[in-house]
């Protein structure tokens, strides 16, 4: 059973149709990718999935609950989180105040202070840097941050758009490694990635975006060895 469900998704901007009946689904404790090139549609299907942005047509479904007609807080309470493109992080607030906001829609004081060492655990980093505003950090330790944020609100699922994104190639790793440590506490990721090599060495499946579509779906493993995606988004 999918615990995301996204059906004959369809947005726009102004007079501009940008995704154009895009339909995808995410199983529980799955990683899952959407990789293709700038302008596909990957950024605006995450969008639309957390409810930011709005949709021309289409169901979304999480958890069994219909959101498409729901606010973007709504999906936040019911366990969905989006990690932006651009990390998007408040700047002038403290690495603990950003943390914080997270945790906005919670009032459980001890299950957010426990959650908070969590983070910490998975970027020991953020630790040292308390009491660092977030704007003085850097892009790795700002990608830290906000999947921390994210992480504060206690998802059941993950959304992460272009984590990798300007980072230093350690702080890459470091990244990546915390992915892969949460998907084994059980935590489902859907993750947008410019490096698509990385991404779907370690995604169980994987969609290709095209100018608004999916072109083509399938495992991990299947879509790397793929000549058109070898040729097309992995430089071969």
């Amino acid at each position: 059973m999918s615990l995301l469900s996204v059906e004959n998704l369809r947005a726009g901007y102004g007079a501009i149709d940008v995704l154009h009946g895009i339909s995808i689904d995410v199983r529980k404790g799955e990683i899952v990718s959407l990789i293709g090139a700038n302008g596909a549609g990957k950024t605006s299907t995450l969008m639309c999935i957390s409810r930011v942005n709005r949709l021309r047509g289409g169901r979304i479904a999480f958890n069994g609950t219909d959101i498409t007609p729901l606010p973007a807080h709504q999906v936040v309470k019911l366990g969905l989180a989006h990690v932006p493109e651009g990390r998007r992080i408040f700047p002038r607030l403290t690495v603990r105040e950003n943390l914080e906001m997270g945790a906005f829609l919670r009032n459980d004081r001890d299950g957010i202070a426990k959650d908070m060492e969590d983070v910490f655990t998975l970027f020991p980093v953020l630790k040292e840097r308390l009491a660092q505003l977030g704007g003085t950090l850097s892009g790795g330790e700002q990608q830290m941050l906000a999947i921390g944020r994210a992480l504060m609100s206690r998802p059941t699922m993950l959304m992460m758009d272009e984590p990798s994104m300007g980072i230093a190639p350690l702080l890459v790793a470091r990244i990546f490694d915390a992915v892969r440590e949460l998907r084994s506490r059980g935590m489902t990721i859907l993750l947008v990635e410019q490096n698509a090599r990385a991404a779907l060495k370690f995604s169980d499946r994987g969609y290709v975006l095209e100018t608004g579509n999916v072109v083509l779906s399938d495992t991990g493993a299947a879509l790397l060895a793929s000549p058109r995606v070898r040729e097309a988004y992995l430089g071969e």
